[in-house]
């Protein structure tokens, strides 16, 4: 049998993301219509953002924890959080043994391996992109990486905020992270991160001045392969 996996979701676009993923990308393993039982919890975003906006880490990793409580109750085995951000709290995580947890970083990191990438843009929030998430796992596989530069990532920064996390994704927005994801190829970068789980609904590969790296869609499809192991 599967395991059930269980969702602590923070933004609401990206983890429907993540959750229609597993949806839709278990049927090639398990069967048409078919896919491993899902549960999801989350605070609200605006909960998360008054420590977030503070720098209280241990506080985000006390609901990320009370998530996991609510969603180890209802019997998931397996868990996953489709926010980059937040996993800036992940050590501060009180983990049970009950479950297991898959750090969307790290799932990142290995494709990016397997890929053959060397050198990384990676773009998310600006708590994201300033902060040790990516930086400490990509160390881990000897993986560089540069982020866009300040006034760049306040503006990025912006745009998830007001836009991307409220499912408003403009025509204006998508050019402009295609001409910040084309300077960090000119920096020598030969792969992008997209590090917030709602920019993957606005770049398109197919469009992409560089082969991306769908955290979202990622953590999504390494889930269903740890469930089905």
């Amino acid at each position: 049998m599967a395991k059930h996996i269980g969702i602590v979701a923070c933004s609401a676009e990206g983890a429907a993301l993540c959750y229609q993923t597993i949806c839709r990308e278990s049927a090639e393993h398990l069967g048409e219509h078919f896919h491993p039982e899902v549960s999801m919890h989350t605070f609200s975003l605006g909960e998360y953002m008054i420590p977030i906006r503070k720098g209280d880490w241990q506080q985000v990793a006390r609901m990320m924890s009370a998530s996991a409580t609510k969603l180890s109750q209802t019997g998931a085995e397996l868990l996953i959080c489709p926010d980059n951000t937040i996993h800036e709290a992940f050590a501060f995580l009180v983990l049970s043994h009950s479950y297991q947890w898959l750090h969307i970083a790290e799932v990142v990191a290995t494709s990016a391996r397997e890929s053959g990438y060397s050198k990384l843009g990676i773009l998310g929030t600006k708590f994201l992109m300033e902060g040790p998430v990516y930086p400490d796992i990509l160390a881990k596989f000897e993986i560089t990486h540069i982020i866009p530069e300040e006034n760049v990532r306040k503006t990025i920064n912006k745009k998830i905020f007001s836009e991307l996390v409220k499912g408003i994704f403009t025509e204006s927005t998508r050019l402009y992270f295609n001409e910040v994801i084309d300077d960090l190829r000119q920096q020598g970068c030969d792969a992008v991160v997209l590090g917030c789980t709602e920019i993957p609904l606005i770049v398109d590969p197919e469009d992409c001045p560089l082969p991306v790296l769908d955290s979202t869609r990622l953590l999504a499809r390494a889930a269903i392969r740890h469930s089905l192991e």
